[in-house]
């Protein structure tokens, strides 16, 4: 049995000391007794491993960087807390997606340890930094310049500059990278190995963001640029701006698919169900193939990548593919005879990509296309519904089609938010990278709609994709329609959009969290105290900060924010137990209860009870109940051969 004190997330934290945690955790043989890194005992294992070192390296710097290097080793200074009346609701008890309430730098450090390596992938629409977009940084963490000199490493003048522009807001280049910075980092640990983030963004940091994110997930693991064809602008004007960005990178690229496909393809239905009317009114074939190729002629020019789909049976629009070729290396060889000539058909150059076997099963189904003699090389026929839409570096789509989305969510405004994605770009996005049922993140949620994309598949694919959502509670704009609907806060309008189309979607739901103020201990000026830091200070715990304080303790110790928490009855003292974890918080704690508690650790019968870590409140246990607990689980034998972890937490 363990016991050991904790001030939650209440560590110093500096630029490097987590890098330098990762490093004396790996790699302890590289530190002396002193805890001072030894670079030639490191060295030593750079070269044993046959890496290949290199004086020569590019970076990006600016004013600012080692403060945003400071921001992401912080710890979170808020707690999480629950909407209890909204997750209770019926449509949102049992769901398992997040929408949270606030700064999104603090609640990516929330989730860290619950949902590290767990996201498939990340869509952020971040701040443009147009100079129009309101984008302005202004930090609210508090330092003096002689903390912040300390903290992160720099001089008292840089320090003072960096302070300048975070007290009073900027919307500089260094002001924006400090901001992105951060964020991106932390995001990067909530991803699975073969996870992927894309960001959207325009002319005015796409080269900054480049070598950034080169920085952060590796320069091996940038996946490519996307350019998305969004607008027609007839405006006369040097370059008329008709684009914007989506930059793509994965975790590890070498764990990611070699092939993104998507079977969302609105051509594809369009085909699938023209052909379904013409099969239904035609009966010969030959009436069918003329009807189709009149429609075809005339539409060809709008198909994109169907413009090949220009043959129909009774199995619908179909068209013939050259995969029958082996690609690579010799394929099979063997003879496939012309229905007509009975003689072979000319064999691909490399071979057939199909055992002889596989042939017979396809010949069989109708599944082979001829040419009018042997002299021409089959083919695969594919029919529409089969199609599979390849992950172009051009997109073409009307960004026009988000604002019309929520006009028909929100018939009540004409103009609800300030130019919101199409859903249809963010489920195209889902279904290149994931295939049905993992977790999506997106932390600058705006209106909702990656969200939305999210329940739109789960509902029209059969899918079971997870999302968090993330958005400060911004004000709206007092002019805006979204203000005077009533909607005061951009939050306001991103649950309602969630409400509205949850209903209408009859998807299951979504919960609501928070981030709210701790009970953090300052110093005379008003001003956060690094030296003197804690978390909780000694107070009589209202019922929510009681549920706030159990909620971001579970959080921390790497339960999801959807695990039930099962309150625990020990001779009338509550305790609650989360992923085999035991919190206990009351203050009114008793010799009972702490025989009850034993009795429960002893009883063999009882499957569900079996903690691993009892976590309780310092605060509300005297000095003599802690002894008695301590001494108590000490000397205890455990007869279900556990090993409890007993955190003191103040």
């Amino acid at each position: 049995m363990n016991t050991k004190e904790e001030t939650v997330f209440a560590n110093i934290e500096t630029t490097n000391s987590k890098q330098i945690a990762i490093l004396k955790k790996h790699f302890p043989n590289c530190f002396d007794r002193d805890g001072n890194f030894i670079q030639e005992r490191m060295l030593e294992v750079v070269n044993e491993s046959d890496v290949e070192l290199s004086k020569e390296s590019y970076s990006l710097n600016w004013l600012g960087k080692s403060y945003s290097r400071l921001l992401a080793n912080l710890p979170p200074k808020t707690l999480i807390h629950a909407d209890v009346e909204h997750n209770s609701q019926e449509q949102h008890k049992d769901s398992e997606n997040l929408l949270i309430k606030g700064d999104n730098l603090e609640v990516l450090k929330h989730l860290v340890n619950a949902y590290s390596e767990k996201v498939k992938m990340i869509y952020i629409d971040p701040p443009y930094n147009t100079g129009k977009d309101g984008f302005s940084y202004n930090d609210d963490r508090k330092f003096t310049k002689e903390q912040l000199s300390e903290l992160a490493g720099v001089d008292i003048d840089e320090s003072e500059r960096i302070l300048s522009f975070t007290d009073q807001g900027s919307n500089s280049h260094s002001a924006w990278l400090t901001f992105i910075y951060p964020r991106l980092y932390v995001a990067r640990e909530l991803m699975e190995e073969s996870g992927v983030i894309f960001i959207s963004l325009d002319d005015n940091e796409l080269a900054q963001l480049k070598i950034l994110c080169d920085e952060i997930f590796g320069e091996q693991n940038f996946l490519g640029n996307v350019i998305w064809k969004n607008v027609t602008d007839n405006n006369p004007t040097n370059i008329a701006t008709e684009h914007e960005y989506i930059i793509a990178y994965a975790k590890n690229k070498s764990q990611v698919a070699r092939k993104w496909k998507s079977n969302l393809s609105d051509v594809k239905d369009i085909l699938v169900s023209i052909g379904e009317k013409l099969i239904s009114q035609y009966s010969d074939a030959k009436e069918l193939q003329n009807a189709y190729t009149e429609w075809f002629k005339e539409n060809k020019f709008q198909l994109g990548q169907l413009d090949r789909y220009k043959f129909i049976d009774k199995g619908g629009v179909f068209t013939g593919s050259q995969s029958v070729h082996n690609p690579g290396k010799d394929g099979y060889r063997y003879d496939v005879l012309h229905p007509e000539t009975q003689k072979p058909c000319k064999e691909p150059l490399m071979g057939y990509r199909f055992k002889e076997s596989t042939m017979k099963e396809l010949i069989a189904a109708d599944k082979i296309l001829y040419g009018k003699d042997h002299n021409k090389i089959i083919e695969l026929k594919l029919y529409a519904n089969e199609f599979e839409e390849k992950f172009s570096s051009v997109i073409e789509l009307d960004g026009r089609l988000g604002a019309n989305q929520l006009r028909s969510l929100f018939p009540e405004m004409k103009k609800a938010f300030t130019n919101p994605k199409p859903t249809q770009l963010l489920e195209k996005l889902i279904s290149y990278v994931c295939d049905g049922n993992e977790l999506i993140l997106d932390f600058f949620a705006g209106s909702g709609t990656t969200a939305n994309a999210v329940m739109n598949l789960n509902r029209n694919e059969n899918t079971t994709y997870k999302f968090i959502t993330v958005q400060l509670d911004e004000p709206s704009k007092t002019n805006s329609e979204t203000f005077k609907n009533g909607y005061k806060t951009v939050f306001e309008l991103t649950k309602e959009r969630l409400n509205r189309v949850n209903s209408d979607n009859k998807t299951n739901g979504f919960k609501i969290f928070e981030t709210v103020e701790d009970f953090r201990v300052e110093d005379d000026e008003n001003e956060l105290s690094l030296s003197n830091y804690t978390m909780f200070n000694d107070v009589l715990l209202s019922d929510e900060q009681y549920s706030t304080l159990l909620a971001t303790w579970a959080l921390y110790d790497g339960s999801e924010l959807t695990t039930p928490i099962i309150d625990i009855d020990l001779a009338g003292y509550t305790a609650h137990l989360c992923d085999r974890h035991l919190y206990m918080i009351a203050p009114d704690f008793s010799a009972d209860a702490l025989k009850a508690l034993l009795h429960k650790l002893d009883d063999t019968d009882d499957k569900d009870f079996g903690p691993n870590k009892i976590v309780y409140y310092s605060n509300n246990f005297d000095s003599s109940k802690q002894m008695d607990l301590n001494e108590a689980l000490k000397s205890y034998t455990n007869k279900k051969s556990i090993e409890i972890d007993l955190v003191v937490r103040n």
